[in-house]
């Protein structure tokens, strides 16, 4: 089932510091000091790297990976919101948003499209402690990277404008509205930081910041804090993959080791937070399901005993033998609990929560008291070995998983230099998960949380402070803010580097990557199951997907979300064992078996270490073919499956999303969630569970999907469980008529007092196809709206500051198809942005693509196969589509021919073909009072529209 408010947070252990060899190494290049090289010893967990810093204090990582032809890049700045000072919230994260607006030799978005153009991704992120800018690029790339990198490092100052700024105030806004403000419980983390931590303490605001925070400052005050945190001796530059050592430093050393230092910058005090007394807080927010959280302080990142407190959290309320999902989540006394560690660089927090049910009846102080009986519990019964066993295996499996991209590598090396000054801490964290005992968790509990004071929060709908855990006695200080003091730009103390050469001219790319597709290897079992596979040998790790014909599409008309639950209940107990059983044992192995459902299929997905596969396979023997299906186990999953439908339906994206649904494909099944409806889920017996399950868990158009440390003919043997597998072909549905829509009309679905109002411009499109004309329409629709220097991106977001992101797609199935263009806007400017949609699309469809726009079309596709196989994953997903839609195995090298040879004619007649604005059918989400008015302005007729729920 779903986990709606806290992704599962793989377990960070952290323990003490290796040494480094502080004694300073030459290298044939001067001006650079070899710090310490760690190389792969046998049998030990370490990522292979070598650190050096250059006289500007700019320390370097290397991590050469030759094993596919990328390399990824992260700078991290040792900066984020707690550095801020009071009255300038948010600007760590607004100065992320700065950062790809141009430098001195780099014009305004040209760092995205210069980017996108070499065929990679980027992106940055802020959060308490670090800013980071990273981008995985085909290997010939690299020294173009480094010049972007570095000329927004030391040559920024001056390509900052108040018109820029200005623009980002207003994405910044937007981005907050769109993901705090407009969103269900979106507002939780910034009410427990105000009554958490004391006025003023850098962690008591969020990243994102406050807008009267915002819209105090001006550009210098922003140009201040860039002059204060982004010199090279408070940043990691750390660079992997198919890189050649030498050459690397050479081009780090040209472009990076002329930036001056900026003021030397001191690790902050450590500020863990301190209650003297339990503090109630409540929230009414646009939500139906009460939830009660507490917060207890701890630690410190990095503090002895931080394992400890990170395995209390995993007994505790992660997965389904943890305490929290026993005794409230399987007797169905809540919808959904857990518990995790939150742990920052200057204090951490131990959350608990539970999320009760949208029933009248539901009260929060009962739940409450829920809460405080299990950890009672807890306290009482403790932990055992067994416990700690089944998740340190997990936890060290994980840690071997996440060596498979070099992203993950590049990441974890940056990471511990930035907060421990040591890259090589994957062992000792490891070391310090295993040293974990029973005694340690419960003395965790002990000091933290037994007895212990905490911030509690309760979230109510709006108008139910009634149903809240317990009456609110604390209310956070009024903010004191300074009196604003203007930066003129004498005070700003701009640094600039002298180079011996002319940074204007860009590095240009070595020859051109050659994507390596993988190797595959194909057989049939004797049932007829078709297994395709390839082996990736790089970690000693194997996945594989069982897929098979018991998708959406198969569940008949009124019992949709049928595949889902059935789904969810082959994920229960067996005949043979207790999920507990089971979650133990694979807990143990550090193995992995989920069961998911889309529109085709129903999709078996395993992982293991090379080492478990074998048992790993006799559970998933287990999980498929002797299912118990306990009427207990259904009637619980029926009812988070109906509450789980609450929760997304309370999001403006699903009522976009369920209303485009409506309006393209009204009057067949594909009008309809593949959740289900209210009426749907309530409808569906556990008969029809075990009737779905004999009909379409069958080998009859079956295949697997195999990808790991592992050839074809042991895989073959380890598979023969399958091959005796008897079962009837299962029919699917039959074909769904579509309505012919004429005319074009808006579809306003009222969400009211909403900040934001999401659009949807869309229309029925084509069936899947490769290399026919919905991927070539793909093509055409690259500069329209599908990156991010795309015309609508660029017009609605960077141009306007009415939105986070604008963009569109075309997806097609075996059936139909769709094209959808998106944004979420400001309300104040719902018509205004519908109208630079259509604007957008008249342009496009009547003028075509300019010759510049194909030219870039080209090389950012032509290359961005370079970077599609490199995990396990990946080559995972490519090998299921080429069994989904029976492809070529060549249709890759298809698609290549057709990105160098498609003519700006023929995507010219595609774009006005199909991005005719007429053909659209506008949906809006948003406060009717607000913009409705703004809508009439358009002369387009509007249908008032009641979302199917």
């Amino acid at each position: 089932m779903k986990k709606w408010l806290v992704s599962s947070l793989l377990i960070t252990i952290v323990g003490c510091s290796g040494s480094n060899n502080e004694t300073p190494i030459p290298t044939k290049e001067s001006g650079i000091t070899l710090i310490e090289s760690v190389t792969q010893d046998s049998g030990q967990n370490v990522i292979p790297y070598s650190k050096y810093r250059l006289d500007n204090g700019l320390t370097v990582i290397l991590s050469p990976d030759h094993s596919d032809p990328l390399v990824h890049v992260d700078v991290t700045y040792h900066v984020g919101s707690a550095r801020e000072d009071v009255g300038k919230s948010g600007f760590a994260h607004f100065f992320e948003h700065m950062m790809f607006q141009g430098s001195d030799n780099v014009g305004d978005q040209e760092h995205f499209r210069l980017i996108t153009e070499a065929g990679g991704t980027l992106n940055g992120t802020t959060n308490r402690d670090r800013t980071n800018y990273f981008e995985t690029v085909p290997a010939n790339e690299l020294e173009k990277m480094l010049w972007l990198e570095s000329d927004r490092m030391g040559f920024l100052i001056d390509a900052v404008s108040q018109k820029k700024f200005e623009i980002q105030r207003s994405t910044v806004k937007n981005e907050r509205a769109q993901n705090y403000d407009n969103r269900p419980y979106g507002l939780m983390y910034e009410r427990i930081g105000q009554a958490l931590y004391p006025l003023n303490h850098p962690y008591s605001w969020q990243t994102i910041g406050y807008v009267e925070d915002l819209d105090r400052v001006d550009v210098n005050d922003l140009k201040a804090f860039f002059l204060r945190w982004y010199g090279p001796n408070n940043a990691v530059i750390t660079i992997g993959g198919d890189i050649d050592t030498e050459q690397t430093l050479a081009w780090v050393k040209k472009y990076f080791g002329s930036i001056p230092k900026g003021p030397e910058v001191e690790n902050a005090e450590k500020q863990p937070a301190v209650l003297t007394e339990d503090r109630f807080i409540t929230l009414e927010d646009n939500i139906q399901q009460p939830l009660v959280m507490m917060a207890y302080p701890t630690s410190y990142r990095g503090a002895e005993g931080e394992a400890n407190i990170d395995m209390l959290a995993s007994t505790l309320g992660q997965g389904k033998n943890s305490l929290l999902y026993q005794e409230l989540v399987k007797t169905g006394k809540t919808v959904d609990a857990g518990a995790f560690h939150d742990c920052a660089e200057l204090s951490c927090t131990l959350y608990v929560y539970a999320m009760a049910d949208s029933g009248e009846e539901s009260n929060l102080a009962t739940t409450y008291q829920q809460l405080q009986q299990v950890l009672n519990l807890f306290g009482q019964q403790g932990v055992t070995a067994e416990d700690i066993t089944e998740i340190k295996g997990s936890a060290e499996a994980g840690a071997i998983f996440g060596l498979q991209s070099v992203k993950g590598k590049v990441s974890q090396l940056a990471s511990n230099e930035t907060f421990y000054s040591n890259p090589n801490r994957l062992a000792t964290e490891l070391a310090a998960l295993r040293a974990v005992k029973p005694k340690d968790v419960m003395d965790a509990f002990q000091r933290y949380v037994e007895g212990q004071h905490s911030v509690v929060l309760s979230v109510v709908p709006k108008g139910k402070s009634q149903l809240e855990a317990h009456e609110v006695n604390f209310t956070p200080p009024q903010r004191s803010l300074p009196e604003y003091q203007k930066i003129s730009d004498d005070e700003l103390h701009v640094r600039k580097g002298d180079d011996d050469f002319d940074r204007s001219i860009m590095p240009q790319p070595s020859q051109p990557v050659e994507p390596v597709a993988p190797t595959l290897y194909r057989t049939t079992l004797k049932n007829g199951i078709k297994v395709l596979g390839t082996v990736a040998s790089e970690t000693p790790t194997i996945e594989l997907n069982i897929v098979l014909p018991a998708g959406n599409r198969y569940v008949p008309i009124g019992k949709e979300g049928l595949a889902d639950l059935t789904a969810a209940l082959m994920q229960e107990d067996t005949r043979v064992r207790s999920v507990e059983e089971i979650e133990k044992a694979l807990g143990t192995l550090g193995s992995s078996i989920s069961v998911d459902t889309g529109l085709y299929s129903t999709t078996i997905s395993i992982a293991s270490l090379t080492k478990n596969i074998d048992a790993t396979l006799a559970i998933a023997e287990e999980m498929l073919f002797k299912p118990a299906m306990n009427a207990a186990d259904f009637d619980r999953l029926k009812k988070q499956s109906i509450e789980g439908l609450v929760y997304e339906q309370q999001k403006p994206a699903w009522l976009a999303s369920q209303a485009t649904r409506q309006v393209l494909f009204s009057g067949s099944s594909f009008a309809r969630s593949s959740d289900g409806t209210m009426a749907s889920l309530q409808g569906i017996t556990l008969e029809d569970v075990k009737q779905f399950y004999q009909q379409h868990y069958s080998p009859e158009g079956s295949y697997v999907v195999a990808v790991g440390d592992i050839a074809l003919s042991p895989l073959k043997e380890k598979l023969a469980f399958l091959q005796d597998w008897e079962g009837n072909e299962p029919k699917m549905l039959a074909p769904q008529q579509l309505p012919n829509l004429s005319g074009q009309a808006i579809y306003l679905v009222d969400k009211p007092d909403a900040p934001q109002s999401v659009i949807r411009l869309a229309r029925q499109g084509m069936r899947f196809d490769a290399t026919g004309e919905l991927y070539k329409t793909k093509l055409a629709n690259f500069n329209l709206a599908g990156n991010f220097n795309s015309r609508i991106n660029q017009n609605l977001r960077e141009d306007k500051g009415y939105t986070y992101g604008a963009g569109g797609y075309l997806s097609g199935t075996k059936e139909l198809g769709s094209v959808v263009f998106y944004a979420q806007v400001r309300a104040d400017v719902t018509g205004a942005s519908v109208a630079e949609f259509l604007k957008e699309l008249t342009a496009y469809s009547k003028e075509g693509v300019t010759k510049q726009e194909l030219a870039f079309m080209r090389l950012a596709v032509g290359q961005q196969e370079a970077l599609s196989y490199e995990t396990p994953g990946q080559k995972a997903g490519l090998l299921s589509q080429m069994m989904t839609y029976s492809l070529d195995k060549d249709f890759i090298e298809q698609r290549n021919n057709i990105v160098a040879t498609i003519s700006k004619s023929e995507i010219d007649e595609l774009s006005k073909k199909w991005f005719e604005p007429s053909k659209y059918q506008i949906i809006v989400v948003g406060d009717k009072k607000t913009v409705q008015p703004q809508l009439e302005s358009l002369g387009i007729e509007i249908h008032s529209l009641n979302v199917d729920k």
